[in-house]
């Protein structure tokens, strides 16, 4: 049944559906799981992956679909929230039918955006443990990294007080002779913690470590993160992590979490985040949730594990990217898919009125503000002008080889004739188009959607990726800037280009993949400049190495690895209820 989502916040509607939540038990039935392929946490449980999978490996895959989104207002257009919804109203056509998604950080649903969850009747239940910690995925990638945060400084502390013989005799380890002025990893905090962005650690005597500057990250920023979300088996976690690079020696060489000897324990720590852990939606459908990596430096997507799991469990299998499809799909299209060996059946473009609006030239969108009027009356004018990033982003897709289908994300101010105007543009830039009223409706409200996915998966498509693989870094970003983004071409600073031919000219970093760095609330790199901007050129001013999880990361513009929080911070609304232990207030 659909709750009244008008009236009800989303907490209520999550509260009222887990009433009858399936158990992690009803979920073994309900799934065909072996009983240990379950594992109870609660009133969820994770699966177990390598089981699953091993019991499963003949079984023919799935319908694979992706979701993305055009170009966001800074609140998002809702990908998650169109996820959902999906999963309902292919549910409510009587479809086996399930997704994965990422794990919210703390950060943000402690901040000005709240969890993300989906909204109305389309989100994951249930909310409070999907928004307080879950599983404890994120509390073990926090522990793995700091403790190769500790190994680093303790071994720096010990080095400047021992001889090379005295470190010898006490510990066999030889001198690492880490540059203080080249430590490349900082401390995390699954919090938006500004005032820890520059920190000096270390102060007081020579038992106290070692004096430096040093920063905190915020916890999904961690490569941990990216990696969990790209590994494939327990093992390649193992490698993965131990390739990581913590610092650099005085001499230049790289200085990894295996040097230190500390990547077996951090994968000790991780051993349970490789098993994704089960949700469902409001309506029930199952749904995995599994790694939450950053979308700008890392994949933004959910792990190729929950995806392989899902393909194998479920007729119709639902994962979203992270941001924009220059940004998200983009790099599920040429990175994700190229490792996992997945081929998706369709990619659904989430599409509202209240975006192309800002497309079009509306007031600026500002979180924790009043929406504009001219997003809560018809502007027809807006959205006319506003439809050419839908159109752009429908022509990024359609280069993967595949037909897209805009889903509009219908709000309930909308009016029918600016429906009318996004479909007309959708139809005659070669998708299909649907409107959906999932979030006021849940899955009735996503018939329409749901039956134009179904068309679109039996439709096949000729998917093939944007480069080949030898294609050299440069020459990668600039078919990227130019195909993508719709850059006229590239300026390398000069520091940056000299690093590109570094990393191209050593076959180290041959199998890399190259992870674009930009704002997702633009197509080019500035986030004012709105709609299909025409006329410039993409500056990279640096290329970020993560020597575990493989990407070369390509800067168009800075990046921050801690958000700041808000004055209107969310934590401000959230109460539990001493009585009942319930929480209030979460989204």
């Amino acid at each position: 049944m659909a709750y009244d989502a008008v009236n009800m916040a989303d907490w209520q509607i999550s509260e009222a559906a887990e009433e009858n939540m399936p158990t992690p038990e009803d979920w073994v039935e309900k799934l065909g799981l072996e009983k240990d392929e379950m594992l109870p946490m609660g009133r969820l449980g994770k699966v177990d992956f390598l089981k699953i999978m091993n019991r499963l490996q003949d079984k023919p895959d799935g319908k694979y679909i992706e979701v993305t989104a055009i170009t966001p207002t800074p609140l998002g257009e809702g990908k998650s929230t169109t996820s959902v919804g999906l999963m309902e109203g292919l549910g409510m056509r009587g479809k086996n039918v399930g997704g994965a998604l990422r794990q919210p950080s703390g950060g943000p649903t402690m901040n000005v955006k709240g969890t993300a969850a989906g909204g109305g009747n389309s989100l994951l239940i249930p909310m409070t443990e999907f928004s307080l910690g879950l599983t404890g995925d994120i509390n073990d990638i926090m522990n793995a990294h700091n403790l190769a945060m500790v190994a680093l400084t303790s071994r720096m502390q010990h080095e400047r007080n021992y001889t090379d013989e005295q470190l010898q005799r006490l510990s066999g380890m030889p001198r690492l002779d880490v540059d203080p002025t080249r430590v490349e990893m900082g401390w995390i905090i699954d919090f938006c913690a500004q005032a820890l962005r520059n920190i000096i650690i270390g102060l007081g005597g020579r038992a106290d470590g070692y004096t430096m500057q040093s920063k905190f990250a915020i916890a999904v920023s961690s490569e941990l993160m990216a990696i969990l979300a790209v590994a494939t088996n327990l093992a390649d976690l193992k490698e993965k992590i131990n390739n990581i690079t913590v610092a650099f020696s005085k001499t230049g060489k790289p200085i990894t979490c295996g040097d230190l000897e500390v990547g077996n324990a951090m994968t000790a720590f991780m051993r349970n985040t490789i098993n994704p852990t089960l949700m469902c939606t409001a309506e029930y459908q199952p749904c995995f949730v599994h790694a939450g990596p950053f979308a700008n430096i890392a994949v933004g997507q959910s792990s190729i594990i929950s995806d392989r799991i899902g393909l194998k469990l479920f007729d119709y299998h639902v994962t979203e990217s992270g941001f924009a499809a220059d940004i998200g799909f983009e790099k599920f299209w040429n990175v994700k898919c190229r490792n996992s060996g997945l081929k998706p059946h369709v990619s659904v473009l989430t599409s509202t009125i209240r975006a192309l609006k800002m497309h079009g030239g509306g007031p600026k969108v500002v979180p924790g503000k009043e929406m504009p009027k001219e997003y809560k009356e018809e502007n027809t004018e807006l959205v006319e002008k506003g439809v050419e990033n839908m159109v752009h982003m429908i022509n990024v897709i359609r280069k993967a080889g595949i037909n897209p289908v805009v889903c509009v994300n219908r709000f309930y101010t909308d009016t029918d004739d600016e429906v009318a105007i996004v479909k007309k543009a959708a139809e005659a830039a070669g998708a299909r188009c649907a409107e959906s009223k999932h979030w006021e409706k849940g899955g009735e409200g996503a018939l329409e959607f749901a039956d134009a996915v179904v068309d679109a998966c039996e439709e096949g498509n000729n998917f093939d990726f944007l480069y080949p693989l030898d294609m050299k870094l440069r020459d990668r970003v600039d078919v990227i800037a130019r195909e993508v983004y719709g850059a006229d071409g590239v300026d390398w600073q000069p520091e940056a280009e000299q690093k590109a031919k570094m990393l191209e000219d050593d076959p180290k970093y041959a199998d890399y993949t190259t992870m674009m760095v930009k704002t997702h609330l633009s197509l080019t790199h500035e986030p004012t400049r709105k709609g299909v901007p025409k006329g410039w050129r993409l500056p990279i001013r640096d290329v970020l190495i993560y020597s575990g999880a493989k990407f070369l990361c390509p800067c168009a513009g800075t990046i921050s690895l801690m958000p700041g929080t808000g004055s209107n911070p969310a934590f401000r609304r959230i109460d539990v209820d001493t009585d009942t232990g319930k929480v209030t207030g979460l989204f």
